[in-house]
């Protein structure tokens, strides 16, 4: 018999669900309780305010994107580590995808989640720089330190800016879809195609091939 899950839990999980489907702005907590039909006040018993529940969901993503992005351990990188982090970081992306959507918002209402942001921003940056060198070391990739520095930032920009793009293209931007938020995943793949050694091409192209998602399929709702 599975665990019960805890109150506090159930909340976060039953938020989640909606910003999701919602978006962050248009739910308040008087709509989290009612989703879960409990009262508000037992709500606000586990937390105060929306703010504590988006910092705890935060604290969930932050510790599952630094928990898989980092290089391998003693041994040289290989095509699978890459598809490894291809398909954990669009679990990421689609699991929380509000926080790429609103993320603006969020970091402009939260001081202290803003602070947060900056620092995990920072710890992205520093590891997928590690990731990309070690792919140079193991000859899958041929870049220049200043290329790895800039690839990294432009990979950064892509990924975080991706759903901000899909919700300003689309009319139905409250139904984003997984194969929506792939060809994020996949715009990243060609920036990198130009850095990819022959050793690693004709692995790198089959990664290319799929992640390809039409951008009609993209941008319109199926």
């Amino acid at each position: 018999m599975a665990p019960r899950i805890k109150t506090s839990q159930r909340i976060v999980n039953s938020s989640l669900e909606l910003f999701n489907q919602l978006g962050e702005r248009s739910v308040s907590t008087n709509h989290i309780a009612a989703h879960m039909e409990i009262s508000p006040g037992n709500l606000y018993y586990h937390f105060p305010n929306k703010q504590a529940i988006i910092s705890v969901l935060f604290s969930e993503y932050e510790a599952l994107v630094l928990r898989f992005l980092r290089p391998p351990e003693g041994r040289m990188a290989t095509v699978e580590d890459k598809r490894h982090y291809l398909q954990q970081l669009l679990d990421a992306m689609w699991r929380y995808r509000f926080l790429y959507r609103d993320i603006e918002h969020l970091l402009h209402s939260d001081s202290e989640l803003a602070a947060r942001y900056r620092v995990f921003s920072q710890n992205c940056l520093h590891q997928a720089q590690a990731i990309y060198r070690g792919f140079v070391d193991a000859g899958l990739m041929c870049m220049t330190p200043l290329q790895i520095e800039s690839l990294t930032l432009n990979a950064w920009i892509i990924l975080t800016s991706w759903v901000s793009f899909l919700c300003t293209t689309r009319e139905n931007n409250d139904q984003l879809s997984e194969q929506a938020i792939k060809r994020g995943v996949y715009q990243l793949l060609v920036l990198e195609s130009g850095f990819v050694t022959a050793q690693g091409r004709a692995d790198f192209d089959e990664l290319i091939k799929d992640y390809y998602v039409p951008l009609e399929h993209a941008l319109h709702v199926q």
